[in-house]
């Protein structure tokens, strides 16, 4: 499973998202570049309901999802897993709800509502997403990143597709002697 989570700035990851040179600058490497999916995921909350004929489990209460160097919280974490005949569950999904928050050593991303498909390495910031490295901010309504191919696409589109705000940004530039 991968890291619950998330936050990828690089310039390459923002290049798809502009042409504007500014966009590299003060962005060094993500912290979720070569995530190991494989890692075990840790999980701490106030509360865990098991949904076991559904395959659910839903934490709730200061919820701390880590793997590796990457954290995700919320108030509420609901984990989708599958149950092979032999073996240990297998999670496929993560949702997050409620003051999501996702930080690596270099980054931090707040938003509303987060999604986590393991299986497809796609993870997905819903409403009001702020990303943050250093003095650089990005905001916002949708950030999706793509694990595997390492492309990421922040729009400002509402989650029903209706035009919502836009997209904007601030970038750090460093002296230049």
């Amino acid at each position: 499973m991968t890291k619950p989570y998330f936050l990828l700035i690089t310039a390459a990851l923002l290049a798809p998202l502009s042409t504007a040179p500014a966009l590299s600058q003060g962005i060094t490497s993500s912290a979720l570049r070569g995530l190991d999916n494989k890692a075990p995921i840790d999980v701490d909350a106030d509360r865990i309901d098991v949904l076991d004929q559904q395959n659910q489990a839903i934490f709730t209460g200061n919820v701390r999802v880590r793997q590796g160097n990457l954290t995700l919280e919320a108030d509420r974490i609901k984990v989708a897993y599958s149950r092979p005949a032999k073996g240990d569950p297998v999670i496929q999904r993560l949702d997050a709800d409620g003051n999501v928050r996702l930080a690596t050593p270099s980054e931090r991303a707040t938003s509303r509502f987060g999604i986590y498909d393991v299986d497809k390495r796609i993870l997905t910031l819903i409403g009001n997403v702020v990303l943050t490295q250093g003095t650089t901010k990005v905001q916002g309504n949708r950030l999706t990143i793509d694990l595997a191919s390492g492309r990421s696409t922040l729009d400002g589109k509402t989650s029903s597709g209706q035009p919502g705000s836009r997209v904007s940004g601030r970038f750090a530039v460093p002296d230049r002697k």
